[in-house]
């Protein structure tokens, strides 16, 4: 199947034994409804990929209502997935829903999300800057330090200072499914994964 992403949400981390029998920590991760809207094709859009709507609310956007006349689901949020080789006679059709099922314990994948946010917070948390002495009259214990120089006379570009700590977008590379429950729309990740819970995570496949 060329299909292998789903859109899910973080319900949080609990630990399973192993087949060598470890204790293995595993990050569960809900897969809300996934109904496929419609497909882009190479002739039409220049590249494939499927659209699909994800979990259910009970009013949309006028605007939205042309998009969704081949599905009966009414989305929260809709979610294009890009697929770089051709279909298959086993991918899904416009209408059909994607189960967790398309994965397979063993499989690897690589998981994106928000980390969490910290807030505003001072170059000590945000670059592990070391803290000024607090002997021999130094007063200087959590501040930045010189920012500038004679030359150029300026801040330059990039220069780390105190910031927003977080909520930036992180991905994970080649984790590995723990467990699939298609009739609970639960699967299991191996390790920990960004964001808080009840966060979107996307779970894509990678290409062998």
């Amino acid at each position: 199947m060329a299909l292998k992403q789903l859109l899910t949400r973080k319900v949080g981390m609990t630990s399973i034994i192993a087949a060598n029998g470890d204790f293995r920590a595993v990050t569960l991760l809900s897969v809300g409804e996934h109904q496929v809207i419609s497909k882009k094709t190479v002739e039409n859009d220049k590249y494939n990929a499927f659209r699909v709507g994800i979990e259910t609310v009970k009013k949309i956007r006028k605007s939205l209502k042309g998009q969704l006349k081949s599905s009966s689901l009414l989305p929260k949020y809709i979610k294009e997935f890009r697929i770089f080789d051709d279909f298959n006679a086993d991918d899904p059709n416009v209408g059909d829903s994607i189960n967790p099922d398309i994965f397979s314990v063993g499989d690897k994948v690589n998981v994106q999300g928000l980390s969490k946010g910290k807030g505003f917070a001072g170059t000590i948390k945000r670059h592990n800057f070391h803290r000024g002495r607090k002997t021999h009259g130094g007063r200087s214990y959590r501040r930045v330090g010189s920012i500038g120089s004679m030359y150029p006379q300026h801040i330059l570009k990039g220069k780390k200072m105190a910031g927003r700590l977080g909520h930036t977008r992180v991905t994970i590379k080649n984790l590995e499914i723990a467990l699939v429950e298609t009739d609970m729309r639960i699967i299991g990740v191996y390790g920990a994964v960004p964001g808080p819970k009840k966060s979107l995570v996307l779970v894509k496949g990678m290409s062998k």
